[in-house]
């Protein structure tokens, strides 16, 4: 039965393939022959396939959480070159010019694997860019190699915030904290983080009114005549000033999300 459930999920996919695929019309005919074949072969179709398995996205899953396979100790002359091109990634990325650096960090990984600053620089280009899901990958080969490696924890939580997935991003700045107290960036980074989770919960906790009428508040005598006199009262308007400097503070402190 699970054999089938299989098979019948690659027909599917196949299937999937000529309808959405970007194929030349050659591959098209070798995808039909394929999928007769598999039809044949084991008596399903691609209906057959159980609804709630998308082959595809448990491929995705599984090759992005895979444990990055390093290649073998890089001879002296390839580290040399490898130091020359990440160096050369580092000008260019001075220079906002991310997509050349990116190309320079990945030719020095190619030439030593084993080097977690490379992937660590790799990730900083990917998070400019706002590919946050590898610079994610990148930062985890990284500590793969090196766990010692704090700037790596301070990526990998920039990546993590990038996708609001504030909570990993609190665990990656404490981690990188713990291992650099004195870093102002870590520290200034996690406080943001917590204040996204705190602020989450607060927004969680607010009670869902459907159906207000805005509108109909408004023009509602009474009500408006109370908000004006709460407004008056000098209490109330040094709250609300309070208020209103606390979301100034808050926008500005965006900015803290600087990389260490």
């Amino acid at each position: 039965m699970a054999i089938k459930g299989l098979v019948s999920s690659i027909v599917k996919f196949l299937t999937d393939q000529l309808q959405d695929g970007d194929i030349t019309a050659d591959s098209r005919e070798s995808l039909e022959v394929a999928i007769q074949c598999l039809e044949s072969a084991y008596n399903v179709q691609a209906s057959d396939a159980p609804a709630n398995i998308n082959l595809y996205q448990i491929y995705k899953n599984a090759a992005d959480n895979a444990a990055p396979v390093l290649g073998p100790e890089a001879t002296t002359e390839a580290k040399v070159e490898a130091e020359r091109l990440k160096n050369e990634g580092n000008a260019l990325m001075k220079q906002d010019k991310h997509h050349e650096a990116l190309a320079n960090y990945t030719k020095a990984i190619t030439l030593d694997s084993r080097n977690a600053v490379y992937y660590c620089n790799r990730a900083a280009v990917h998070n400019k860019l706002g590919n946050h899901t590898l610079a994610i990958k990148d930062c985890n080969t990284a500590l793969s190699i090196d766990p010692s490696y704090s700037k790596a924890y301070g990526r990998l939580g920039l990546a993590y915030s990038g996708l609001e997935r504030h909570k990993e991003a609190k665990e990656s700045y404490e981690k990188a904290l713990a291992m650099e107290p004195d870093n102002e960036s870590y520290r200034n980074n996690l406080q943001l983080a917590e204040e996204k989770l705190a602020q989450l919960g607060v927004n969680q906790s607010l009670p869902n009114l459907p159906g207000m009428d805005l509108s109909a508040l408004l023009s509602n005598p009474s009500l408006m005549n109370m908000a004006r006199q709460m407004l008056s009262d000098p209490a109330m308007q040094s709250m609300m000033c309070n208020l209103m400097s606390g979301n100034v503070e808050e926008s500005g402190r965006i900015d803290l999300l600087i990389e260490a």
